[in-house]
């Protein structure tokens, strides 16, 4: 993909100008305002770098660049300034994370380096993106298969929690989106050391015991001893240890001392766990949304009005099928058991390439008890009850 920069500047004589001499080494766009050059992201982004004046009507190049950096973090951002605003955009540089300054007249040879050295950076940024989304994920989807393996009910909820998880993260606009995935599809992974009845029990509503309930708070604490040596997984194996605090637990001490999206994300984990836990019940979305509102403090308040927005799949998709008409992506609406009595398939659960092969395995072996009732997709936004 070419990796195109944004000029912005209100006078147009400058834009010819600059874009005459460089456009032969990069692919030049223009804007002549702030307005303008948000409109230009939008329509015709993605941009590597933005270049923006700092004196301009209406909107001067600080407040574009720190509306750039909210909007489009990836986009490295430059200023040009006069020797008056220096002060000004020495702050910018400290409030906006702009990665440079230039003074006007820009020397052309110092320009052209800048603009080399801000696609080097933005090349970085989506280096590490790509380490964080394909490599790293790819890590966590094994893990997550894992789980499924010796406790597919746990795993069926860790991602089913990722939908809503990731729903609430787009909602509040949230950077680097992944880490929240990430917990959420990694939140029941200390399950794994769980007796099948403790887990059978907390789902379907049934209330443990006082030593049953004890063990079960300890698995977001054996998540991280499992997860804390993985390099670049500390926000997301924080996130997954704090996951049953409630609301009112998290200290100013805490908001001081840790990052606010590790304790954003601990909450949204909660919330999503608990919501998706009745809903599991089969309690519709109004009531499990009620009861969870009735526990004061319990829940983000914020985090709730979101997941309000969110629900299943229409009845309409429902499908009962054979076993050899299951496909990957479905999604089973009951325990899929063998005929022996083993659970292959938990409620809720996605059917993943290896649990498919696993289904079949045992079809060819033991036998499935049939039909299977599935349904296709997983979530649609919508506001009503």
């Amino acid at each position: 993909m070419t990796e195109k920069i944004l000029l912005v500047d209100d006078e147009p004589a400058i834009l010819s100008s600059i874009e005459r001499h460089l456009r032969r080494r990069f692919e030049i766009r223009t804007a002549e305002s702030g307005e303008a050059a948000l409109r230009q992201l939008k329509e015709d982004g993605p941009f590597a770098v933005i270049v923006s004046d700092m004196r301009m009507p209406n909107m001067n190049g600080i407040e574009l660049l720190k509306l750039v950096k909210d909007l489009y973090p990836d986009t490295v951002r430059l200023m040009l300034t006069g020797h008056a605003d220096r002060e000004t955009a020495i702050d910018a540089v400290n409030t906006g994370q702009i990665f440079r300054f230039l003074a006007k007249p820009c020397p052309p040879a110092l320009f052209v380096t800048s603009l080399v050295l801000a696609l080097r950076q933005h090349r970085l940024i989506t280096a590490e993106q790509e380490l964080l989304q394909n490599t790293l994920k790819g890590c966590v989807s094994v893990l997550s298969e894992l789980l499924g393996m010796t406790s597919p009910l746990a795993c069926s909820s860790g991602l089913r929690i990722r939908e809503y998880t990731v729903r609430i993260a787009e909602s509040l606009r949230l950077p680097q989106p992944w880490q929240y995935e990430m917990a959420a599809l990694l939140s029941q992974i200390g399950c794994i050391t769980l007796p099948g009845e403790i887990l059978s029990k907390f789902y379907t509503g049934q209330e443990l015991t006082p030593g049953e309930a004890e063990l079960f708070d300890t698995h977001p604490e054996t998540a991280r001893k499992l997860l804390e040596r993985i390099p670049r997984m500390e926000n997301v194996t924080e996130m997954i240890a704090l996951q049953r605090k409630r609301f009112d637990e998290f200290t100013d001490a805490m908001r001081e001392t840790m990052y606010e999206e590790i304790l954003l994300g601990a909450q949204m984990l909660k919330a999503a766990t608990e919501y998706d836990r009745l809903l599991f019940q089969g309690k519709g979305r109004g009531e499990a949304l009620g009861l969870m509102r009735s526990q004061k403090k319990v829940y983000n308040p914020r985090i709730l009005n979101i997941l309000a927005t969110v629900r299943a799949a229409s009845p309409e998709q429902v499908l009962s099928l054979h076993v050899d008409q299951v496909g990957v992506g479905m999604v089973a609406l009951d325990d899929v058991l063998a005929k022996n009595g083993t659970l292959v398939v938990a409620k809720g659960q996605i059917i993943t390439p290896p649990l498919l092969k696993g289904l079949n395995n045992f079809s060819r072996q033991i036998g499935i008890i049939e039909p299977i009732r599935v349904r296709l997709g997983m979530f649609t936004d919508d506001d009503g009850p």
